[in-house]
């Protein structure tokens, strides 16, 4: 294997990991678009280092816009799935829920708040179901159901 097969391989490989640092800082899994395209570099990345796919740019593209379709076909509906909207209710499948913190912000139907939990920045409204649309900040609320980037928030109490 020559010097410029190792580099094309590895410039894949780092593309595939750039692009999935990105997409799990950024939006946290929530769009999947970088997803996808991490997933075709890495798979790229790997086929021209064991000199599966020959070396050069063109088959290199080529490869990467085949993997990256066979992972976005793959994946889709397992993720079409998680970001379906449906609120869990009193689904305790996730530990999210029943989590309780305070709000540094007033939230209300129309204005959100954000909480970082577990590295990532959380959008919190309130709970669809409440007869107060209106949450005021210091309030100590409760996760009663989540969605893709969201928590649905009650006061405890």
């Amino acid at each position: 294997m020559d010097i410029f097969a190792i580099e094309q391989a590895g410039f894949w490989l780092a593309l595939g990991f750039v692009l999935l640092a990105i997409e799990l800082v950024a939006f946290g899994l929530g769009s999947g678009v970088l997803l996808f395209g991490s997933v075709g570099a890495l798979i790229t990345g790997a086929l021209l280092w064991f000199g599966i796919v020959p070396n050069g740019s063109v088959a290199a593209i080529a490869c990467f816009a085949i993997s990256t379709a066979a992972a976005t076909a793959l994946l889709w509906i397992p993720f079409k799935k998680l970001q379906s909207g449906a609120e869990l209710g009193n689904d305790r499948s996730s530990d999210i829920i029943g989590h309780q913190f305070v709000l540094s912000s007033d939230i209300s139907q129309q204005v959100h708040g954000q909480q970082k939990y577990s590295g990532i920045q959380w959008r919190v409204e309130p709970a669809r179901d409440l007869k107060s649309l209106t949450i005021e900040a210091g309030t100590e609320v409760s996760v009663v159901a989540v969605q893709v980037g969201a928590f649905f928030v009650k006061p405890v109490g």
